[in-house]
């Protein structure tokens, strides 16, 4: 029998809020900071074998739908394995779902930021039930009599996975069905048709391309009424006791989110309750869509995380060369500069999600603005980052028994969700055109900076957002890149080690880092960036 050697260490256990240096900052400076004792409650809980291989479990056995009973009966229930309820319990019993609605305070969304940060890197197909009840709030609150009835199952913690009406749960869930086959982010095209009932409900007739997490307890959709496309509240089951006319035709088979289930379906006459004003659907829902976009952003951010957590691990055990991989300089100026897209897109991520905790003008306007920009660069980044984590273990990346393939599959799908890059970067477009004090909130961000090369990068995109061709729809994506750039150099020159502020500007403003990692330029202090970056006890 062959004794295994210079292999690392199982990473867990470890507990993902105390060791992460830039994390526990965050959530301080951002106004959390009395969320910390629950945040390493959950960091512990989240980073034990268990519940890691929870992740793995709920991975190696996707959903599963069952259309019919054996008697030939629809039934139209999902079948997911007990690890993938085991880790939405966790997340519900946290408050990942609700928390800033029930229990608002100053910080609560940050706090809830933190937490799903956390989560995400444990297993992210959760994330997605979650983050869809979270963004439903604020919509749901446009019909006060339905969130009236609907929103004190929204804020329970005891997590209820049977498929019943929800007036028999202890807790439910949102889902949401926008995306039709034909149209796609092309939403005014949506034609399934909602039909007055006579008693102020609808009746949909049509279908979903993509029906995320149908085991939710209702859905939020959007179909043609007679005054114009409109926006529902489709629950599973009708008032009456019976099954809604929810039809789930199939689940899709995807590249990553396995654990998740996402669903093409039909409506058959299914009951539905319009939520806001008919005919302006797509402003009553896009409440939702600006709390889902922040958690994409949070997603990504994690999924870096995680990946940069692995390959400093791996790194600092594995040998090669007569030298661990982490003292290799070559591979220390990688882990770095992947150490710095995390950063960066961690302090952000936090910094917008702290803008949805204020209501002055000022945050208004940056989350606004910064929504739509951060989901685009930050989830853009979250493939390669992920992709070279994965090349820093090598083989042992690559295969399945790892968690890197599945970091891997996972970091496309923000990018996708809730929009495609493009419609973000046109999004971007569309609010600076429409608030003319944006260049004044972005000069107070980018101020108290002292760096020359932020300076002239700054001056050059305020240059830019005042330029008659700011409305260039081809160079959409230049503009959202420099301004998501330069706030993210602006808050490390004011809160990270300088190391990582230097080498953050010496890259990402001038040179070419951040294109292919391991590009740092000389004098940079690639070993202070990773030790950062490690796992701190």
């Amino acid at each position: 029998m062959f004794e295994v050697l210079n292999q690392p260490p199982p990473l867990e256990p470890y507990n993902l809020f105390a060791s992460d240096t830039v994390l526990r900052a965050a959530v301080e400076r951002e106004g959390a900071g009395w969320a910390a004792g629950e945040l390493g409650a959950l960091g512990a809980t989240l980073g034990t074998p268990e519940t890691v291989q929870l992740g793995f479990a709920a991975n190696r056995q996707p959903p599963v739908l069952h259309a019919f009973d054996r008697y030939g009966h629809r039934l139209d229930e999902v079948e997911f394995h007990p690890a993938w309820h085991q880790l939405l319990g966790i997340a519900v019993k946290a408050g990942l779902h609700s928390s800033p609605w029930a229990a608002p305070k100053p910080g609560a969304h940050v706090a809830r930021a933190a937490g799903t940060y956390m989560l995400g890197q444990i297993e992210s197909g959760v994330y997605c039930p979650i983050a869809m009840t979270y963004g439903a709030v604020p919509t749901l609150r446009q019909s006060p009599a339905i969130a009236a009835e609907w929103l004190p199952k929204i804020f329970g913690r005891d997590y209820d996975p049977r498929f019943q009406p929800v007036t028999d749960k202890t807790a439910a869930l949102i889902g949401m069905g926008m995306t039709e086959n034909q149209g796609g982010s092309d939403l005014r095209t949506n034609t399934t048709r909602a039909e007055p009932a006579g008693d102020g409900s609808f009746r949909l007739h049509g279908h979903k391309w993509f029906m995320s997490a149908p085991m939710c307890d209702a859905f939020l959709v959007l179909a043609q009424a007679p005054k114009g496309l409109s926006c529902f509240l489709m629950p599973r089951w009708a008032p009456d006791g019976t099954r809604n006319a929810v039809q789930i035709n199939r689940l899709k088979d995807k590249l990553g989110n396995r654990s998740n289930a996402s669903s093409e379906v039909e409506f058959n006459g299914a009951f539905a309750q319009m939520i806001g004003e008919e005919g302006r659907g797509i402003p009553t829902i896009i409440e939702m869509g600006n709390y889902t976009r922040l958690d994409c952003c949070i997603g990504s951010a994690g999924l870096m995380r995680q990946a940069v957590v692995q390959a400093v691990h791996h790194a600092g055990h594995r040998r090669a060369f007569q030298k661990k991989l982490i003292d290799q300089p070559l591979m220390t100026n990688v882990l770095a500069d992947m150490a710095l897209e995390s950063e960066a897109a961690t302090v952000l991520t936090l910094r917008l999600a702290r803008a949805y905790d204020e209501n002055d003008e000022a945050a208004q306007v940056f989350r606004r603005v910064l929504t739509p920009a951060a989901k685009f660069w930050i989830c853009k980044r979250a493939p390669s980052v992920t992709a070279e984590a994965m090349e820093v273990l090598g083989g042992s990346g690559y295969i399945e028994e790892g968690v890197m393939s599945r970091l891997y599959r996972e970091a496309p799908v923000n990018s996708i969700w809730e929009g495609s890059g493009n419609v973000m970067c046109l999004d971007v477009l569309r609010a600076i055109g429409r608030m003319p004090n944006v260049g004044d909130v972005l000069r107070q961000e980018l101020a108290e900076g002292d760096d020359a090369r932020l300076t002239a990068f700054a001056g050059r995109l305020q240059q830019r957002l005042v330029a008659t061709d700011r409305a260039d729809d081809a160079q959409a994506r230049v503009l959202v890149r420099e301004l998501v750039l330069a706030l993210q150099a602006a808050l490390l020159f004011k809160h990270a080690p300088a190391a990582v502020a230097e080498a953050f500007a010496a890259s990402r403003l001038v040179g070419e880092g951040g294109s292919v990692f391991g590009l740092l330029p000389k004098g940079i202090d690639a070993r202070a960036i990773v030790d950062r970056a490690a796992l701190q006890s």
